[in-house]
């Protein structure tokens, strides 16, 4: 079976959960900076999650968080003022990939847009293994026929409970994971990603 052109059943899926500096008032998107990376990867075949990645971001235009990021994100200042550099974060990330081509899930298109600002912003290519994207927000709206939902909304609409703590990017991924698992199958057999559109590298 093929999946966006890409051959499923050789294809895991890498459910990625950033974190951005963040303000209680709006805040112009570009400002944003990745604060922490979490990913989850699942057998393209079995759906089952078996390895995981996670770092915190050091910023450096906004290096101080907010009150309202640290309330809501739970994360520290020291966790950030010790974190590696976007780029060294974003290479780490990149060899815990590896080599093999994956399916970039993520719970909407923040996380895709985001990486796509850091990228610009620190005159790094958009990793060449995150080239395909699949919004599982809207797949989840599509496959319950139901309007776009927050990730918590989800979780209570298929009887589940938020494992973890809220907005931080591990634990926010593997909870997606948790979705996934659920509706992949049923949206497979449904073929579901047969008419989506491939989303190619250098898009947004």
């Amino acid at each position: 079976m093929r999946l966006f052109g890409v051959d499923y059943r050789a294809t895991d899926y890498v459910i990625i959960d950033l974190e951005a500096t963040c303000w209680q008032d709006p805040t112009p998107r570009e400002r944003k900076e990745t604060i922490e990376i979490g990913a989850v990867r699942m057998d393209g075949e079995t759906l089952r999650p078996y390895d995981e990645f996670a770092t915190f971001v050091r910023p450096v235009e906004n290096p101080e968080l907010s009150d309202f990021c640290r309330r809501l994100t739970h994360i520290r200042q020291r966790q950030v003022d010790e974190a590696p550099l976007f780029t060294v974060a974003l290479a780490q990330f990149v060899e815990w990939l590896g080599p093999d081509p994956v399916l970039f899930c993520s719970w909407g298109t923040f996380d895709r847009t985001q990486l796509r600002i850091d990228c610009r912003r620190h005159g790094v290519p958009f990793p060449e293994a995150l080239s395909q994207h699949v919004d599982l927000k809207r797949a989840f709206a599509e496959w319950r026929q139901h309007k776009r939902v927050g990730l918590s909304k989800a979780l209570t609409l298929l009887g589940m409970s938020f494992v973890g703590t809220p907005h931080r990017g591990l634990h926010d991924a593997r909870n997606v994971a948790r979705i996934a698992q659920v509706m992949f199958p049923e949206l497979l057999r449904k073929g579901y990603f047969a008419f989506l559109p491939t989303h190619r590298h250098g898009a947004v």
